[in-house]
């Protein structure tokens, strides 16, 4: 009874709390947790960028397009490249524009396009026209995608339907595909470890006097280490002050605890990031609300403790990835690492107030934001609400075996870990890395295929004329990634200025297709 009472009241404390939001206390909450990813990866950066050489390939892209505008004059094969950057930019924007047309609803569109067959696609196997993510496949190196697209195999064509057919005994038949207490707990408690080997496909590769040149000026202008410490205990001091008087249920130690585990977690997030180009923060967010939420309990407000520790893991988590990106496009642009700093900083600071500005305005000006079925339906939010109740509970509510599969995937990632480091650089890059291999388990294997496409085009290309390709090739991955990118900025303001696509494409079997002409004709 009492966690029934303590479940209500949470949801009356939060329905008042949406309604009447404290624009001042948001931005004292973001300013409060916000710097935290920042200090915590700085004395990381030469490992992350020098060391292990990791691609971060939207940095990558986004400094292939600066140094494009900063090419000498008379150099052929710079403007060759300034080309054929621009020519696949443009249909790349030219592309992601056509398919808006067909996005007029929900699973409308190429997004959704059955490439493997239906049953694929309700196991999110398919290619789903993505630029972004075929240039992203030809940026990164080729162990990356091989192990994507096996992490994606394994967990999509054979993990997960060997789970359904459990249905009914591991857990309840009658529950939906995104319950917690179903399938989807098993999804979201599929772990990996770090693998810390050197990129196999870099690590024999002569350095350049370019790469020389950058290194030099990248290790040149410090950011001290001790500045880092500094500003990452500070915050944190200032934090576990301050954060338990925002919000009551979250305890000055639950804040110490999570600030020892975030630089770990800002790290992984970090590596992963530079690996495939994917921020799991959301993931570092879930298990603060399951750790949390479980210390705290029900009868002591651990819905809403989970929900806070969610929000300051993930202000901490992606911002430490964002500049681990930023220092990639400085090592690339010959552009100052302090300065790459100061203005994540300032960006960083210009978020804090923006974004709770712009919360606060869609608070106010729709009454029925957050309500199923509105206009604004912040679907998110009840999904991590559901999640910190479901925390709260504890391991016992997890379905049936679950914990046995994350530990022994956890078992495995060392392991395989553990071999890859033993046996050598010359066996290592035909090992699948584990950290890969995990973020399609969650998030399906339709970004994948779009990856594997773009390595093969690469490895195609570099068949027929390897000169051709390695000149030419960082240039046209970075065209159509960035171009992609434009329209997407684009597309969301045309969404928020109310502006819908004209039509819907969906595909569907040749039975539905029946019974949908048999109603049309009435």
């Amino acid at each position: 009874m009492s966690e029934v009472i303590a479940k209500q009241s949470t949801e009356e404390n939060s329905a008042q709390n949406i309604k009447n939001p404290s624009l001042g206390w948001m931005i004292g909450f973001l300013f409060v947790v916000s710097f935290l990813g920042l200090f915590s990866v700085v004395p990381l950066r030469k490992i992350m960028v020098i060391d292990f050489k990791l691609i971060y390939p939207s940095g990558t892209a986004t400094a292939h397009l600066i140094n494009s505008f900063h090419t000498p004059q008379g150099a052929k094969l710079a403007k060759k490249q300034v080309k054929a950057l621009g020519k696949f930019f443009s249909f790349s924007f030219l592309w992601g524009f056509f398919q808006w047309f067909f996005t007029s609803g929900d699973g409308c569109g190429f997004v959704n396009f059955p490439t493997f067959g239906l049953k694929a696609l309700e196991n999110r196997f398919y290619f789903d026209f993505s630029a972004t993510y075929v240039g992203v496949g030809m940026i990164c190196p080729y162990i990356i995608n091989i192990s994507l697209l096996v992490g994606g195999i394994l967990s999509w064509g054979i993990m997960w339907p060997l789970i359904e057919n459990r249905k009914g005994d591991w857990y309840p038949a009658e529950l939906s595909p995104n319950s917690l207490h179903g399938i989807q707990g098993y999804r979201l408690r599929s772990r990996d470890v770090l693998p810390v080997a050197d990129q196999p496909d870099t690590a024999n590769k002569s350095i350049s006097y370019d790469d020389q040149r950058r290194t030099e000026l990248f290790l040149k202008d410090q950011i001290p280490t001790w500045l880092a410490v500094l500003g990452y205990v500070s915050i944190a001091i200032v934090s576990m002050i301050t954060l338990p008087y925002i919000f009551h249920q979250l305890k000055w130690y639950y804040v110490l605890v999570i600030y020892i585990f975030a630089p770990v977690l800002a790290f992984c997030n970090a590596y992963g990031c530079g690996l495939t180009d994917w921020s799991l923060a959301s993931t570092y967010g879930k298990l603060a609300i399951f750790t949390i939420g479980a210390w705290a309990g029900a009868s002591h407000g651990g819905v809403l403790a989970g929900l806070a520790a969610c929000g300051v893991m993930m202000n901490i988590v992606p911002t430490a990835s964002d500049l681990m990106q930023d220092f990639k496009t400085g090592y690339m642009t010959l552009a100052s690492p302090r300065s790459m700093f100061v203005s994540q900083v300032i960006g960083t600071a210009m978020g804090c107030i923006i974004s709770p500005c712009v919360f606060w305005l869609f608070v106010n000006a729709f009454d029925d934001l957050g309500i199923p079925g509105s206009e604004y339906p912040a679907p998110y939010a009840l999904v991590y609400r559901n999640m910190a109740i479901l925390g709260v509970e504890g391991f016992s509510s997890l379905p049936k075996n679950c914990l046995k599969l994350c530990y022994g995937f956890f078992a495995a990632a060392i392991f395989i870990n553990g071999i890859t480091d033993s046996v050598g650089k010359k066996w290592s890059r035909f090992i699948p890395l584990p950290m890969a291999m995990a973020i399609p388990f969650y998030l399906g294997s339709y970004f994948v295929i779009d990856m594997s496409l773009g390595s093969l085009i690469l490895f195609v290309w570099e068949k027929v004329n390897k000169p051709k390709a390695d000149a030419f090739g960082p240039a046209v991955a970075s065209g159509l990634i960035c171009g992609d990118g434009i329209w997407t900025l684009l597309s969301s303001i045309l969404a928020l200025a109310g502006v819908k696509p004209p039509i819907c494409m969906k595909f569907l079997s040749a039975k539905d297709n029946i019974r949908v002409d048999k109603i049309l004709k009435g």
